[in-house]
């Protein structure tokens, strides 16, 4: 027991080495075609054959300024932007498993909701939506997904 706890703590101090066995495949898609990242962040990383879509807002990529409406429109463009990275990554919204959708207000569900059904299609991924305090931009709607490449 005393060499087993010894061996635990000694894996728990000792850091674990740079290019991690999976972390050297990892691999940043960025795309002019979707807004770029607003931080220290990539527009999507693929890691094996599934790809993490950062959070996307209502933003158009060529004039950096959010679409004119409400969340309707803020959320079909925040899709664009995801299809848009997906492309890039060599996918597309039909490989999507899972998303996450922030709201700046939960009274806007079913509008998101409504333009949501239509851009997806079964079987729909699976999906947490959330009501945050607030986005980034003071945007209406955020969404980041996962998907996997074909």
């Amino acid at each position: 027991m005393r060499t087993f706890l010894c061996g635990f703590l000694l894996l728990m101090i000792v850091p674990a080495p740079r290019g991690v066995k999976g972390q050297e495949h990892n691999r940043a898609i960025h795309t002019p075609n979707a807004p770029a990242a607003i931080g220290p962040y990539s527009q999507a990383v693929i890691s094996g054959n599934t790809v993490f879509v950062s959070g996307q807002l209502g933003v158009d990529p060529h004039t950096g300024m959010f679409v004119e409406g409400g969340v309707r429109e803020q959320t079909a463009r925040a899709i664009d932007n995801i299809a848009a990275v997906l492309e890039a990554a060599g996918t597309n919204l039909e490989h999507v498993v899972s998303c996450t959708v922030f709201l700046a207000d939960m009274n806007d569900f079913p509008a998101m909701n409504e333009v949501y059904g239509n851009r997806f299609r079964e079987p729909y991924p699976a999906r947490a939506t959330i009501q945050a305090a607030r986005l980034p931009k003071n945007a209406l709607v955020e969404i980041s997904c996962i998907a996997v490449l074909p």
